[in-house]
C-alpha cells in the first residue's frame, strides 16, 4: 500500500519517471553529519537562524513552535499552539515568527526572542510551508502554486505556478530559501524541487532516496515522510529532516550524471 501512495504522490506531483526524460538535472547527497532530533515532533516547518534551528510541529493537539539546540536535539524554547490548530510552516521576519495553521485559515505572530504572542492574521485556503527572500515571504499551500506577501501586511502580492517540463508539480509542501531558489518537498515523495522564483520552473530534482529508507518512509507509516529544510547561508550548510525522524542530516548535493 505504501508504494501504491508513492506512487499515486509522483504522478500528481509532476515528479515520475514520465517527466524525467526532460533535462532537468538530478542531485543526489552526501551525509556530512547526523544530529538527533525529536522522534515525537511532527515537522511541519525549519529553519535555522543564529546557531539554532527553529521547528514548527504539527497535529490537533500536538501543535508546537520550538528553538532547538543543532548539536544535541535539545529544545530550548517551546510553545504550544492552542489544541484546535494543526500548526503549520513557519517563518522569521525581523524580530517575530510567523507560522501557518493547516485549514483554519488562521497564522500566528510571535516574537522571535520569546515566542509570546504578538497577533493573528487570515489567509484563504489551506497554509503549508513558508520561506522568505529578505524582501517577501513565500507560501505553499499544497498546490502547485507559490504565494508570494509583503513581509509587513502579509498581504498576497502574486502568485507563481511551479512546473517540470510544462506540468504543474503538487503538494509543495515545506520551503526554503536557498542561494536564489525555492527548496520545496514535495509531499509524500523522497524529493525536493529546486525551484526559480521568477519563472515558477523546477531547475533540479534532490533525490534523497535511502537517507531514511528507499521508498523514503522512516518507519513506515503514511505520515513519516522527508518533510523540513534548513540552511545555513553564513556556513553554507544544508539540513533536513522528516516527520517523527530520530535524526536530523547535514547534506552535500552531489550531481548525478545524464543518462
Amino acid at each position: 500500500m505504501r508504494k501504491l501512495l508513492l506512487l499515486a504522490a509522483l504522478v500528481s506531483c509532476g515528479c515520475g519517471p514520465a517527466t524525467q526524460a526532460g533535462a532537468i538535472p538530478e542531485y543526489g547527497y552526501e551525509v556530512v553529519h547526523t544530529y538527533p532530533h525529536d522522534p515525537l515532533a511532527f515537522t511541519q516547518g525549519l529553519f535555522y537562524l543564529d546557531g539554532y534551528l527553529y521547528e514548527g510541529t504539527g497535529l490537533e493537539g500536538q501543535s508546537s513552535i520550538r528553538q532547538v539546540r543543532l548539536e544535541t536535539g535539545e529544545v530550548l524554547r517551546k510553545r504550544e499552539v492552542p489544541e484546535e490548530y494543526f500548526g503549520e510552516g513557519i517563518v522569521n521576519w525581523k524580530d517575530r515568527m510567523l507560522e501557518l495553521t493547516w485549514k483554519a485559515q488562521r497564522g500566528f505572530i510571535y516574537g522571535l526572542a520569546t515566542f509570546d504572542p504578538q497577533g493573528q492574521f487570515d489567509y484563504p485556503g489551506e497554509g503549508w510551508g513558508l520561506t522568505q527572500d529578505g524582501k517577501r515571504i513565500i507560501m505553499s499551500d499544497g498546490t502547485s502554486q507559490l504565494r508570494f506577501w509583503d513581509p509587513e501586511t502579509l498581504r498576497e502580492t502574486g502568485r507563481i505556478t511551479v512546473t517540470a517540463d510544462g506540468q504543474p508539480v503538487n503538494e509543495l509542501n515545506e520551503l526554503e530559501w536557498v542561494k536564489g531558489e525555492v527548496y520545496a518537498n514535495i509531499w509524500q515523495t523522497n524529493r525536493i524541487a529546486r525551484i526559480d522564483p521568477a519563472t515558477g520552473r523546477v531547475t533540479g530534482w534532490i533525490v534523497m532516496a535511502g537517507l531514511a529508507s528507499p521508498d523514503g518512509f522512516y518507519i513506515g507509516g503514511h505520515s513519516d515522510v522527508l518533510n523540513g529544510i534548513a540552511y545555513d547561508a553564513r556556513g553554507g550548510r544544508l539540513f533536513v529532516t522528516g516527520k517523527l525522524w530520530p535524526k536530523l542530516f547535514e547534506i552535500k548535493l552531489v550531481k548525478k550524471a545524464a543518462e
